[in-house]
Order: C-alpha cells, then structure tokens, then sequence
C-alpha cells in the first residue's frame, strides 16, 4: 500500500475510534509508521487529509446509489443496498458525528451532503417499491416516501444511537432489526425470513468497529 494510501485509512480508522478532534497528527504519524514530516509531504494541514477521506466517502456513496432493485430478486437486491449502507455508515461515521469539531463539510461533501440524503430515500423507496411489485410488501405506494424517510433516519443515527447507549457491540444488526420494526408485519412470511436471515448475515461481516 502507498504511504499516502495508509495514512488516508490509518486516518479515517483513528477518527472513527478517538473522534478526529482527539487525534493528533504526531498520533497519526506513529500508527502510520512515519515521521510527522512524511506526514505533512503528503498532507499540508488536517483539513487536506479530511478532504482525502471525503473524496473516497463520496466514491462509495456514488457506488451505493448506483444499486438499483432487481425485479426478479427484490429481496436480495434490497439487503444488497443495506449492507452497503450500513457499511458506509460503519466506516466514515466519524465524517456524521464530528461535524462540531472539524467546522464546515469540506468538499466534494460540502456541496452534496444534501442531494446524497434525498437520493438515499429515493434509493430504499425505489427497492421498497421493489417489494411491493413484486406482492412481498403489503404497503400503500403513496406512503413508500414516508417508510423510506423513517427508515433513513433510524439506520443513519442507529450506530451512534447504541454507541452512547454503552451499547455497541452488535450495533449494525440492531439498527437493521430496529428499522425492520416499521414494515415488517406487512412483509410476506417468506421474505420476512429472508431479510431476516439477511440481516443476522449483514450483523456478522460488518462489525462495528470501523
């Protein structure tokens, strides 16, 4: 791995752990393995190598929406989206949480944070509608925008939530199972299953710790 390649991960691993405020650059340079100077050849101040990391954030956000629901296997492709959320969510939550510490979002963040947030809920509306074409969601179409708002928003702050609670180990299933809570008497028996066994599969490959 490039040197400039480690930093950025070593970077974003520590932010996620300590919180970015409490990181310093000598710290950074030690779990890298450099000198402090190596670390500045690469990244003249904090905020260049905050903007690294929000380049590959918006990378995988790019990835993420690009995943459209697949008719012929609405269930797989809607857990599919989750696992890569929880992920995204998983590894730059430092970039949600910290926000009072590094200031303003720097970009490309800056400029999109809020069409990524309303192309998100596009993105689970369309695969909850997805769901119910193919007769597995039993759910009024002119609501599907609300359940994908609400759900949003309890797997956008879930793993924090569980965090102050003192709660964080298996925070990613119990933010899928909580968000699950809104629809999933409406599900078909066999997909409820699915998505269930899906989510206890998603619980294991993605752990919370980034």
């Amino acid at each position: 791995m490039k040197t400039r390649d480690k930093i950025v991960l070593k970077a974003r691993l520590l932010f996620n752990e300590a919180g970015y405020g409490a990181v310093t650059t000598a710290a950074l340079a030690e779990a890298c393995g450099i000198a402090e100077g190596n670390l500045w050849y690469h990244f003249k101040t904090k905020r260049d190598l905050l903007a690294a990391i929000a380049e590959e954030f918006a990378e995988g956000i790019a990835a993420r929406l690009s995943m459209r629901p697949d008719p012929a296997n609405s269930v797989g492709s809607y857990c599919a989206m989750l696992e890569a959320l929880m992920r995204e969510l998983r590894d730059y939550r430092f970039l949600y949480r910290d926000q009072p510490h590094y200031g303003e979002h720097v970009e490309p963040i800056a400029s999109r944070v809020a069409g990524w947030l309303v192309e998100t809920e596009d993105s689970i509306e369309a695969h909850l509608a997805a769901l119910v074409e193919a007769g597995l969601l039993d759910w009024p179409v002119e609501r599907l925008r609300d359940l994908a708002v609400n759900s949003t928003i309890i797997m956008r702050y879930g793993l924090e939530r569980h965090a102050e609670l003192g709660q964080p180990h298996g925070a990613v299933r119990k933010t899928l199972l909580q968000h699950l809570t809104l629809f999933e008497d409406r599900l078909d028996d066999g997909a409820a299953r699915a998505v269930h066994a899906a989510v206890e599969r998603i619980g294991e490959r993605v752990k919370e710790a980034a």
